[in-house]
């Protein structure tokens, strides 16, 4: 037991990070699945598309909020004035991907208007409100929480290459799936270099770790409720 208290002790901020993701990443792990296996999966897609541009339409302005909050924080916070840098190189590397996932629902039939008119689930809004709260009324450095989880786990190739196969829709509609594979390991690499190299408090360090677990804990809950609720007329 001294041994492990100790390793606890001395391990590094993003090692710390990622063990309490993967307290709860089975609960996304078992949604995923359930969502891949399902036999309606070719009318399931294009809802997965929509939850994932509700929530990616979000990650440029949940960056800028950050950034601006970091550098109001940062004369007085070692720890502000270390993100917003982050955030300067961060923002260009996401803006835009939002309306890639617009493409993609064109390739599956759907139309740009009907999805950026169609209200966001509740469930998607708390995920991302969240977010703003920290930020704004606790330490933007919260927001790394969430972005480990979406960048820290992304899906294989092969997979994607299995899911287009399954649900007969050409690799377009894979594009910005596609992409994130190939771009959040290295996405991923970065963040932890970054995190390794905050001097953070205890309490920064636990709202950076209850930020990521609720954010895999209520984008779980996003994946089922667009099975259990999905009717074909969406």
């Amino acid at each position: 037991m001294k041994v492990s208290s100790r390793s606890a002790v001395t391990a590094a901020e993003s090692e710390r990070l990622r063990r309490k993701i993967e307290l709860v990443l089975p609960e996304l792990g078992e949604a995923s699945r359930r969502l891949i296996l399902d036999a309606r999966i070719a009318d399931l897609y294009p809802e997965f598309l929509f939850t994932l541009h509700c929530v990616i339409r979000a990650s440029v302005p949940l960056m800028e909020t950050a950034r601006k909050r970091a550098g109001e924080l940062a004369a007085e916070d070692q720890v502000s004035a270390a993100l917003a840098p982050y955030f300067d190189e961060h923002i260009p590397e996401e803006r835009d991907h939002d309306e890639w996932l617009l493409d993609d629902l064109e390739v599956v039939g759907k139309d740009r208007s009907s999805i950026l008119t169609r209200p966001p689930s509740p469930t998607v809004a708390a995920a991302v409100g969240a977010q703003y709260y920290w930020i704004l009324h606790y330490h933007p450095v919260a927001l790394l929480g969430y972005i480990a989880v979406l960048e820290g786990y992304p899906p294989t190739i092969e997979l994607l290459n299995d899911l287009a196969d399954r649900t007969g829709y050409s690799r377009a509609a894979f594009r910005t799936l596609m992409a994130h594979a190939e771009l959040d390991p290295g996405h991923r690499d970065e963040l932890d270099m970054l995190l390794d190299g905050l001097s953070l408090t205890q309490e920064q360090s636990t709202v950076m770790g209850l930020s990521a677990i609720s954010s895999v804990q209520i984008l779980a809950r996003a994946i089922d409720e667009l099975r259990d609720g999905f009717d074909g007329d969406q």
